[in-house]
């Protein structure tokens, strides 16, 4: 199975060269857990097309540092093709921001929430079980870096991963076939401790210390890039044979 990262961020300036670029992130996740799949990433940012839907195997679309109710040229020709994907039921993968704008492309409410920066490992309730994660444990901690929250998820979305501060973390679309989550399995804590570094003066410090505190608790990361792995291997049999 071949899966198509939509790389729509960059890691900020100051890590790089410190850091792997998202889609290498993406790609270390998948490996990470032991299943073989192949890629292709799309750097939309640097200008690159998105793909023709027909013929995908899967997609995952990468954070961002873009909100999807700004005006940036790339967003609509990106909402337009996530609803083509959503309908071929091709596979289909958002972490944060790509969370945000699957959910605002398929009629939820995104905004930048009151709550202000989410940062750090947090704690996530388990609300539902699909298959693919039937062994979860009861709360998952999982590092995030946002304040832009899915505030209404689209009626074709049902909640799997809850927080007091993020209430819609985690949302399974109705075909099965599209999944996506607010925090990053995708990042390790040296890179999360330095995005939160990098937020001294955008976030309190209160937030910042009680955020790098939070490293010190033990994370599920890996449970959650399982969960990952394992949906998208069914969906993609799935898709292959309809």
């Amino acid at each position: 199975m071949k899966i198509t990262i939509i790389e729509v961020g960059k890691v900020p300036e100051p890590l790089q060269g410190k850091f792997a670029p998202y889609s290498a992130m993406f790609r270390e996740m998948f490996a990470s857990t032991g299943r073989r799949f192949d890629y292709d990433a799309v750097k939309v940012l640097e200008g690159e097309p998105l793909p023709d839907p027909v013929g995908l195997e899967g997609i995952a679309i990468t954070g961002s540092s873009a909100g999807v109710y700004e005006d940036h040229a790339w967003l609509d020709p990106l909402r337009d093709f996530i609803r083509q994907v959503y309908a071929a039921q091709t596979p289909m993968l958002g972490i944060c921001f790509g969370h945000q704008v699957m959910a605002d492309a398929l009629g939820g409410d995104v905004r930048k929430s009151e709550k202000g920066w989410g940062l750090g490992r947090h704690h996530y309730r388990v609300t539902r079980r699909p298959d693919f994660m039937d062994l979860a444990p009861d709360t998952l901690s999982v590092v995030c870096s946002h304040q832009d929250q899915v505030i209404v998820p689209p009626d074709e979305a049902e909640v799997i991963l809850a927080s007091d501060f993020t209430p819609n973390a985690g949302l399974l679309y109705r075909t099965g076939q599209a999944l996506s989550f607010q925090p990053h399995p995708e990042f390790d804590d040296s890179y999360g401790t330095a995005l939160t570094e990098l937020r001294r003066g955008k976030a309190t410090d209160e937030v910042i210390e009680e955020a790098l505190g939070s490293f010190s608790s033990a994370s599920d990361s890996a449970r959650l890039r399982e969960y990952i792995a394992q949906f998208m291997q069914d969906a993609g049999t799935r898709h292959q044979a309809g």
